[in-house]
């Protein structure tokens, strides 16, 4: 599969780059897929939600009443949790949400991934570029001449460029990431990709 290589200007570099079939024209495993932003979801959250139980409480453990005849329920402490300000009943600890997943399954689902946005034509290649410093509205302008779509946009870039990367930070549907952060979930939710000649190489190279 080749592709047109575009300048920064929207025109016609001239140029083809070949897309690997092994990366970008697999038979998507969509379970693959699902796998791995499942995981990459579940990575994300802290897992740092904590509250107290019984045994945490600082409060007296003197005896509210006597065990038998005082017409109610027989309780040993204020720290029980039906008291206002007891323990709280099967409350959530710290806790790791993620999971393992093996190497080949993340990396059939990034292909996976990629693959979908090769048949749907949302793949888009441009010429290796630089910028002298942060510029939104130079970059936002870049992005509408590449006709790469206005909402969810990702640009992939081979390495990393903190004035490209700063120029895109306030654009809400533009997201700058390198090959080396590339991932299903970030695939899956733009609508459309924008990559730097070069990255599909080094994709390809990183499947061999």
């Amino acid at each position: 599969m080749k592709l047109p290589v575009y300048k920064i200007d929207g025109t016609d570099s001239g140029k083809k780059a070949e897309l690997s079939e092994a990366v970008f024209g697999i038979q998507p495993n969509d379970h693959a897929i699902w796998l791995d932003v499942v995981q990459y979801l579940a990575h994300q959250r802290q897992g740092n939600a904590k509250t107290k139980d019984r045994s945490e409480i600082a409060h007296s453990t003197k005896k509210l009443g006597r065990q038998k005849g005082g017409g109610g329920a027989r309780h040993g402490s204020l720290k029980a949790n039906i008291f206002v300000g007891g323990g709280r009943v099967f409350g959530p600890v710290p806790r790791f949400y993620g999971g393992k997943l093996n190497k080949k399954v993340k990396s059939l689902a990034r292909c996976s991934a990629l693959s979908y946005k090769a048949a749907d034509k949302a793949i888009t290649l441009v010429e290796p570029f630089a910028m002298d410093a942060p510029k939104t509205k130079e970059f936002a302008q870049i992005i509408a001449n590449l006709k790469a779509g206005s909402r969810k946009v990702l640009v992939v870039l081979p390495q990393n460029s903190d004035n490209i990367y700063l120029s895109s930070r306030n654009l809400p549907e533009v997201n700058v990431i390198t090959v080396d952060e590339i991932n299903t979930y970030a695939i899956m939710n733009a609508n459309s990709l924008v990559l730097v000649d070069g990255v599909q190489d080094i994709l390809a190279e990183r499947k061999k």
